[in-house]
C-alpha cells in the first residue's frame, strides 16, 4: 500500500476534500477519515456516519474552546492516549433534533466561525468537540492534533472533523 505525503494531503484539504489519517502501528494503530470543519459540508457528514461509522468529532484548539467557554468532559480521564472530550454541542439555532448530518454540519460551521461565541452554542448535543494538546502532532501525535495541524497548514482555522473508521461489523 502506498502512503501520501504530507504535503499531498493538505493539497487534498485545501481542495476541501477528505482525507484518510493512519496513526502509528503502536499507538491506536487505526485510520480516521478527516476534513477542514471551515470546509465540511451535510454531505461529508452524511459520509462520515456511514462509512466511518465511528464518533464524529470536532477538533478544536484549546484556545477556541476556551473561546467558546467549552470545558473538558472530566477533570480525569482514564484514557490511556489522553483524548481530551469537551462537554458536547449542539447549534442555539437552526438546527431541529440535532442528530440529522445538515444539523451536525450546521453545528460545526457555527462553533469554527470567525467570530464564533459561546452564545452561539448549546450543550449537550450531537457534536462531541475534542482539545488538541499545545503545540500539536509535536507534542502529543493524536488525531486530534493532526487534525488541527492540518487544517492551519491548509490555509484554514485550526479545526477539523475527524471519524474513527470502523469495520462493516463494527469492530476496529
Amino acid at each position: 500500500m502506498s502512503l501520501n505525503s504530507t504535503q499531498e494531503l493538505i493539497k487534498e484539504i485545501q481542495d476541501g476534500q477528505m482525507i484518510i489519517l493512519m496513526d502509528d502501528e503502536d499507538r491506536e494503530n487505526e485510520g480516521d477519515l478527516v476534513i477542514a470543519a471551515s470546509c465540511v459540508s451535510s454531505e461529508d457528514i452524511n459520509f462520515m456516519a456511514r462509512y466511518g461509522r465511528g464518533l464524529i468529532c470536532l477538533t478544536l484548539t484549546g484556545e477556541h474552546c476556551k473561546k467558546l467557554n467549552l470545558p473538558l468532559m472530566t477533570n480525569h480521564s482514564n484514557s490511556s492516549f489522553r483524548t481530551n472530550f469537551t462537554v458536547s454541542i449542539e447549534a442555539a439555532e437552526g438546527v431541529t433534533t440535532g442528530i440529522s448530518a445538515a444539523d451536525r454540519a450546521l453545528t460545526i460551521k457555527k462553533a469554527v466561525a470567525a467570530d464564533a461565541k459561546a452564545a452561539d452554542l448549546v450543550q449537550p448535543g450531537h457534536v462531541f468537540p475534542l482539545m488538541a494538546q499545545q503545540g500539536g502532532v509535536l507534542s502529543r501525535a493524536g488525531h486530534t492534533e493532526a487534525g488541527c495541524d492540518l487544517a492551519r497548514l491548509a490555509g484554514f482555522r485550526s479545526s477539523a472533523v475527524i471519524v474513527e473508521i470502523l469495520n462493516e461489523d463494527g469492530s476496529m
